[in-house]
C-alpha cells in the first residue's frame, strides 16, 4: 500500500497536480525517482538537460552559469574526479537547516542548505560527480532543488573524451579549482569566485522554470 501510494505521488508530481511549494525537502529529492530527462546541452566529454526557464549566462570547460532571471546556479562538473571514481562520505552537518546524503542507482551525493544573510539560503547540491550552488528565498527551496535534480541526474559523460582531457593533464588544472566533496561548512569556493556573475544578472525576466510537463 504505501509503494502504491509513493507511485501515485511520483504520479502526481509529475502531472502537475502537486504544488512543489507544499513538499517537504526529502519528498523534491524523491524526484530523483521520478524524472528521467534527455540532455539538450552538449559540452565537452559531458551532457546535460536544461530545464525550461533556465539561461546559460557563462560557460567554461566545466563550469556553468546559469539563470532564470531571478536566481543563478553554480553547476561545476568534477570529471576528474569521474575518470577516477573518487567518492567520499558526506557527513551530516547538524548546524544545516537542512543537511544529508544522497544515494540512488550507485551514486554518491549530498545537499545541504545553510541561511546565510538577509534571510537568504545557501543550497549545495552534489550528486553524479557534479555540484551546484544557489542561494534563494525559503519559499523557493523546492523549486531551486527540482531545478539541481533535473540537471544534475542528466549529466552523462562521454568517456573516451574524458580519458584524453585526462591524458593531456587538463583535468588535473581543473582539479584546483573546486571540490565538490566539500561544502561551504568546510571550504567550498566556486560560489564565491563566481560573485563577479552575480553582479551581472539581469532584470529581464526568463519564462517561469516548468519541470512539470
Amino acid at each position: 500500500m504505501k509503494k502504491i501510494l509513493i507511485l501515485l505521488g511520483f504520479i502526481l508530481l509529475i502531472s502537475g497536480c502537486t504544488n512543489i511549494k507544499n513538499l517537504t525537502i526529502e519528498e523534491t529529492l524523491q524526484t530523483l525517482n521520478a524524472y528521467d530527462h534527455k540532455a539538450n546541452v552538449y559540452r565537452m566529454g559531458y551532457k546535460y538537460y536544461l530545464p525550461r526557464g533556465v539561461g546559460i549566462k557563462d560557460s567554461t570547460l566545466f563550469n556553468e552559469v546559469l539563470t532564470t532571471g531571478k536566481e543563478t546556479y553554480y553547476l561545476y562538473v568534477d570529471a576528474l574526479s569521474y575518470n577516477d571514481k573518487i567518492e567520499h562520505k558526506y557527513t551530516a552537518n547538524q548546524k544545516s537547516y537542512y543537511s544529508a546524503p544522497i544515494t540512488y542507482q550507485d551514486k554518491y551525493g549530498y545537499v545541504e542548505i545553510n541561511e546565510v544573510e538577509n534571510a537568504k539560503y545557501l543550497i549545495e547540491i552534489m550528486y553524479n560527480y557534479a555540484k551546484i550552488e544557489v542561494i534563494v528565498d525559503r519559499e523557493d527551496i523546492n523549486d531551486a532543488l527540482l531545478t539541481s535534480v533535473s540537471i544534475l541526474k542528466s549529466i552523462s559523460f562521454n568517456d573516451a573524451i574524458i580519458a584524453n582531457l585526462y591524458g593531456n593533464n587538463i583535468l588535473k588544472f581543473t582539479e584546483e579549482e573546486f571540490n565538490i566533496f566539500n561544502t561551504t561548512s568546510s571550504d567550498s569556493t566556486y560560489l564565491q569566485t563566481s560573485g563577479d556573475y552575480e553582479e551581472e544578472t539581469t532584470d529581464e525576466k526568463l519564462p517561469d522554470t516548468d519541470l512539470l510537463n
